[in-house]
């Protein structure tokens, strides 16, 4: 196996090249390093695929590499190329590493800091070093951040710069005067970092958050940042960095003789840099590049790299990502712990420190019998409390919420070592229940509680379900957490709504979450919808028997229970049918009331089922999910009310033909006689008039085709609507127009006239899910559908040529299925189709769609991450459903057949 170059070796090369004189030597010798730094690569690349290999050890290779990289450089520049026999006192130097490099680890295409450290001012043979140096890097394709700094310049910066002040914390010698380095950096411990700890530790808690903010304000994000993001290696380092300038340590070990950590959490410690740097390796060398996004696409290839294979129903990549979490979560303990240290260290020298540090004043009064306030954090009195009566592991988390005080670290770490304790007699004892639940229910601080046991490890063994999915990554791109952190989340949102945070997005939420009959069943509901993944059955199946188990256990009554196991097995209900079905057809609204049953089931399925979806994470929320729930919920509620869904629409088509007439008197006669019955059941008053508005457009123009557009803002919607001569396929051709001008139709009704003109409206929106409000875009959609229509784009070509480049869904596989269905509606055949989500899908099965002689009368689009789910009501050329059994499979397999030619990235 290939190795580093040793000792020997590079004296062979010096030997080789140092013949040389002038600029040729570089030219000859710089090609030869080069390919020694890709050699190593290569090495590092060969031992991160052997058994257990240690990333830190690896990065550590790859900085001592550099480092005889840059010696054999800097002797062949001043000994050669740039000879100074007798330097002057003034032309010493030393070559610094700071940053990553002075730390003495890199990725293999991490930036090579350097520092040109000189006694004074730079002379000119000094400037024809650096500059014939950082051209030989450059020339090596590196990426090289410099700096050249007299001793007195270095002092005055980092006085005045954070960020040189850090690059320098870990600074070492690399080549030159080892006296000028040493001085300079006793001044920098003497005149800089001895007096300046509160400024340092405030302005890196301050940077971090702000990089956390950045990166997404979660350790349990699905893409992750191993560099950057909240757990990462920078996280490590800012600690380390903490501690070195307030405590004095120089290495991470010290940590233990400073007794900040105990040998336990130092090893956790240890094991999640070295975890987190063996990723970071994985990810520069499979990109070619310096990337720290774990993202999709790349993920299954370094779970592969790294032998995580698939274990029962958990996939590679979820095992992988589950052991990453939780190494951010061990990152995330070691900052509660140094943090607390930093403080207790810095109260004995400057108490100011303390407003500082994420704590709270001292609190002089006892929290309850059995604890204490340490510097405002709650701790034990006594460790052995937690032996003798157990239910304190509980109630410790219940007085940090009510005093809204952090659990002293030492407490964390007893409860990190004695997790035993919580066995099946204290997951039955009555108390610790009551005081979980009142944790659970507590609307002003039950998410933060909440996460902090999952941190302590504390809630995955109270409730042994919940400890089944820690961690747990759902290998999608719908999903932005994992499963545990999406549950609380879930929770923090349920109190958001019931606080009143969130009145003017969801006003329906809002007004009915304090008309709920139990305030446990929504939040015991909201935290067990989810428990059950993973598993081989149904999540929401499974997940209802752990609440009929849970529920009675946490003091809920029988009906209480029943509600909240019901809850969880129908907590997918209100966002399928809203999303996937046309809620103007009466059949929907039956088969949906026959379910739910009850007013008060609507409610509570109603707000969970809000929160929910708003728990998932960022963008995946619309105005228009929103205006869908609400119009199911007013169609139930009017079901359960006693109005015959049927009837109801009788009454509403009524309504709407008498509304219009009296608005538009001129044009009532011909517009009421153009529309059947249909028409006037399905669509709204708005939609109507906007309609009424094109057929006198089309008519005063005398065009042959008209268009209309409006964007809704608070519904996230656009609604675009075409009137012209009715031909087969001419819907295809739309969804294919809005597909090349790049947005997304999420519903679609289609009408032809009594005088055969077909009047299409087709609900869009952005790449973002919100409304269209460029005008400028709108004209390019309608262009685009001129051309579509009269041939002026051959649109399978150009979908074909667009879907070349590539897209994050494509990262995924998603099993393609088609299912036909004459039981959802009593005048059309629902087809519903499922596959990855792509450019012009809508198209391709509505093209398949003509060609089977069906008219597509709606269409209802939902997509979930990469998962895109398009239902669609049709009828056969009669006007009736679609029976026949052999027509019924060959309408399946044609789409199919289009789905797979096209996954495969054939022209259909």
């Amino acid at each position: 196996m290939k190795n580093f170059l040793d000792s020997q070796q590079l004296s062979l090369i010096r030997l080789k090249h140092f013949e040389n004189q002038g600029a040729s030597l570089l030219k000859s010798l710089v090609p030869e390093l080069q390919q020694i730094w890709a050699n190593a690569h290569h090495v590092v690349d060969e031992r991160l695929m052997l058994a257990r290999p240690d990333g830190l050890k690896l990065a550590r290779l790859l900085a001592t590499q550099m480092d005889d990289i840059i010696s054999t450089l800097l002797d062949a520049i001043t000994l050669h190329v740039h000879r100074n026999p007798n330097p002057s006192k003034a032309e010493a130097f030393a070559l610094v590493a700071t940053g990553g490099y002075g730390r003495h680890a890199m990725a293999p295409f991490s930036d090579v800091d350097v520092l040109f450290l000189t006694p004074y001012k730079q002379t000119p043979w000094g400037e024809q070093v650096v500059e014939s140096m950082l051209y030989a890097l450059w020339d090596m394709k590196l990426k090289v951040g410099h700096a050249v700094r007299s001793a007195d310049e270095t002092i005055v910066m980092a006085r005045s710069d954070m960020t040189i002040r850090t690059a320098l914390l870990e600074s070492r010698l690399v080549y030159g005067d080892k006296n000028l380095f040493e001085q300079c950096k006793k001044r920098l411990e003497r005149e800089v970092f001895a007096t300046t700890a509160m400024e340092f530790v405030s302005a890196k808690l301050q940077e971090r958050d702000q990089r956390h903010k950045r990166h997404g304000g979660s350790r349990y994000l699905v893409e992750p940042n191993v560099k950057d993001g909240k757990g990462g290696l920078r996280d490590l380092h800012t600690l380390f960095w903490l501690a070195k300038y307030s405590l004095g340590t120089r290495e991470p070990e010290d940590l233990i003789k400073k007794s900040v950590l105990s040998r336990d959490a130092y090893r956790r410690f240890d094991r999640a840099r070295r975890f987190l740097w063996t990723v970071r390796l994985h990810l520069h060398l499979c990109r070619g590049r310096a990337e720290e996004r774990v993202s999709f696409d790349i993920q299954p290839e370094i779970a592969q790299r790294m032998g995580f294979a698939q274990r029962g129903t958990m996939r590679g990549v979820e095992r992988f990502m589950k052991r990453y979490f939780l190494a951010a979560k061990d990152v995330g303990d070691m900052t509660r712990i140094i943090c607390a240290a930093l403080e207790e260290e810095q109260k004995k020298k400057a108490p100011g420190l303390v407003r500082l540090l994420p704590s709270f004043l001292t609190m002089q009064t006892k929290p309850a019998e059995g604890f204490r306030f340490v510097n405002g954090r709650i701790d034990f009195d006594k460790p052995s409390i937690i032996e003798t009566n157990p239910t304190t592991i509980i109630e410790i988390f219940r007085l940090s919420q009510v005093h809204q005080a952090d659990i002293h670290p030492k407490a964390l770490e007893l409860l990190a070592e004695r997790l035993q304790l919580i066995n099946s007699q204290l997951r039955q004892d009555k108390r610790a229940n009551q005081l979980f639940l009142k944790i659970l229910t507590d609307a002003d601080h039950c998410e933060n509680t909440l996460r902090r046991m999952n941190e302590a490890g504390v809630l995955g063994k109270f409730l042994p379900d919940f400890g089944k999915i820690v961690a747990m990554m759902q290998f999608n791109m719908y999903h932005h957490y994992t499963a545990d952190e999406h549950l609380i989340q879930a929770v923090g949102m349920l109190a958001q709504i019931e606080r009143g945070l969130h009145k003017e997005q969801h006003p329906l939420a809002s007004e009915l979450v304090g008309r709920l009959g139990s305030r446990d069943v929504i939040y015991l509901a909201m935290f067990l919808h989810d428990m059950a993944k993973g598993r081989d059955e149904d999540h929401s199946i499974a997940g209802a028997r752990i609440a009929q188990k849970l529920a009675p256990r946490l003091g809920l009554s029988a009906a209480d229970t029943e509600t909240v196991a019901w809850l969880v097995r129908h907590h997918l209900l209100m966002s399928d049918v809203a999303q996937r079905r046309d809620l103007s057809d009466p059949k929907t609204i039956a088969d949906f009331v026959s379910i739910v049953h009850t007013p008060a089931r609507l409610r509570y399925l109603l707000v969970l089922t809000v929160a929910d979806i708003r728990a998932v994470g960022p963008g995946v929320w619309n105005g228009w999910k929103g205006e869908l729930l609400r119009q199911l919920y007013q169609s139930a509620h009017d079901a359960m009310a006693g109005v015959n869904p049927a009837r109801r629409q009788s009454h509403a088509a009524h309504r709407s033909r008498e509304q219009f007439a009296q608005q538009y008197p001129s044009v009532q006669e011909r517009f009421l006689n153009m529309h059947y019955d249909s028409y006037w059941t399905t669509m709204d008053q708005g939609t109507i008039a906007a309609h009424a508005e094109l057929v006198n457009q089309r008519d005063s123009k005398g065009s042959s085709i008209a268009f209309s557009s409006m964007d809704d803002q608070f519904r996230g919607i656009t609604r675009f609507c075409i009137l012209t001569d009715d031909h087969p396929g001419l819907f295809s051709r739309l969804t294919g127009a809005v597909a090349l001008s790049g947005l997304s139709v999420v519903d679609a009704k289609i009408f032809t006239t009594t005088d055969g003109l077909a009047l299409d409206t087709l609900w869009i929106q952005d790449e973002r899910g919100q409304a269209i409000n460029d005008a400028s875009r709108i004209k390019r959609l309608e262009q685009a559908v001129l051309d579509s229509l009269h041939g002026a784009v051959i649109l399978p070509d150009e979908l074909a040529h667009r879907r070349k480049k590539r897209t994050k869904a494509d990262a995924f596989s998603v099993a393609s299925d088609v299912s036909l269905d004459n039981e959802a509606s009593q005048t059309h055949t629902l087809i519903e189709v499922s596959a990855r989500d792509r450019l012009g899908l809508l198209y391709d099965i509505s093209r398949v769609l003509v060609a089977q002689n069906l008219r597509i009368s709606s269409a209802q689009i939902a997509t979930f991450g990469e998962k895109a789910v398009d239902v669609l009501y049709v009828r056969d050329a009669f006007g009736l459903k679609v029976t026949n059994e052999t027509k019924m499979v060959r309408i399946r397999e044609a789409l199919l057949d289009i789905l797979q030619k096209n996954a495969m990235g054939m022209v259909a």
